[in-house]
């Protein structure tokens, strides 16, 4: 994935006002980030923790707007239909731009023809939780009580067809269970449920899963990525523990189809200065975000690469909805 340097994107920032006049006025009014999520999940944190430091660059507000429903759909499809002016965006995922369309036939929106990319922000592992009193000390207890119980251990998820969603199927498929899905409309009460003890189990980003396990209320069994990460040293990777599972999601901008380039462009030079912000910074740390920035291009040539992937997954789970 194509990365562009600060000094790249500081530069290319600095020259759009003379290679584009029409830009200098732009942006013009406030720009409003739908997040297609409810509320207090990781999504709404990161892009809340940036939008004060976009806006102090832009010179305009940048109002956060949560819209969830259907997976992230709802939000989406209100940017796909918003004016191409560069003053609407999408928080965009990996559940809106490469798992929705392989397994929504009728989504109401094109995750290509319908979008400008404009840059990577961020991206964050997730880590296997179980509810308070579920009375497994470690992965292999897990998978036993599982196997013990088939069909009546219950997992959480922020949707059907949503990263958590697919990632429990994928620790499924490869431990041979057979475990009661149980979507919700977000990350928040997905992982509430999870705290109460209406549901045995999830996958949960890391930095919120880390602030419930260290108050004592969930247990974290294992990371979903390649590496231990900083903010769970002593925690193991589920490859470590003999479960090859790669669990996680990134975060994106996006503007509606035929906003302008240079918008874009810009955007994603005062997102690449957003990142590298301390206030910014600080909050990625204690969520376990880890701050991506890309060209419109590269973002473009990202979310093809991810769409690709997923479709390899959702073929070996045989997942698709009406």
């Amino acid at each position: 994935m194509a990365q562009l340097t600060r000094r790249r994107l500081l530069g290319a920032a600095a020259a759009l006002p003379l290679a584009t006049p029409a830009l200098a006025a732009y942006p013009n009014q406030a720009v409003r980030v739908i997040v297609p999520w409810n509320a207090g999940g990781l999504a709404d944190v990161v892009i809340r923790a940036m939008a004060p430091a976009m806006s102090a660059r832009l010179g305009q507000a940048v109002v956060i707007e949560n819209r969830p429903g259907a997976n992230g759909a709802v939000g989406t499809q209100a940017v796909a239909r918003a004016a191409p002016d560069g003053h609407t965006l999408i928080l965009a995922n990996a559940e809106t731009h490469a798992i929705n369309p392989l397994i929504y036939p009728r989504l109401p929106y094109d995750p290509v023809a319908d979008f400008m990319p404009v840059t990577l922000f961020a991206r964050g592992p997730f880590v296997l939780l179980t509810r308070p009193g579920f009375g497994t000390a470690d992965l292999d207890a897990f998978l036993a009580r599982v196997r013990a119980d088939p069909g009546r251990v219950s997992f959480g998820s922020w949707g059907i067809g949503s990263t958590s969603h697919l990632a429990m199927e994928a620790l499924a498929k490869r431990a041979g269970l057979r475990m009661l899905h149980v979507p919700y409309t977000g990350a928040a009460p997905a992982s509430t449920a999870l705290i109460a003890g209406q549901i045995d189990a999830m996958f949960l980003n890391a930095g919120p899963a880390e602030a419930v396990a260290r108050d004592g209320k969930v247990r974290i069994l294992g990371v979903g990525a390649p590496a231990r990460i900083p903010l769970l040293p002593d925690t193991p990777t589920l490859a470590e523990l003999g479960m090859p599972v790669n669990a996680g999601n990134w975060f994106g901008l996006l503007g509606s189809a035929r906003m302008p380039a240079a918008a874009a462009e810009r955007l994603a030079a005062v997102a690449a200065e957003g990142v590298e912000d301390p206030a910014v910074r600080e909050v990625f740390r204690a969520q376990a975000a880890l701050p991506v920035t890309t060209s419109p291009d590269a973002m473009r040539s990202f979310i093809a690469e991810n769409r690709a992937s997923w479709a390899e997954v959702l073929r070996d789970l045989n997942i698709r909805l009406e």
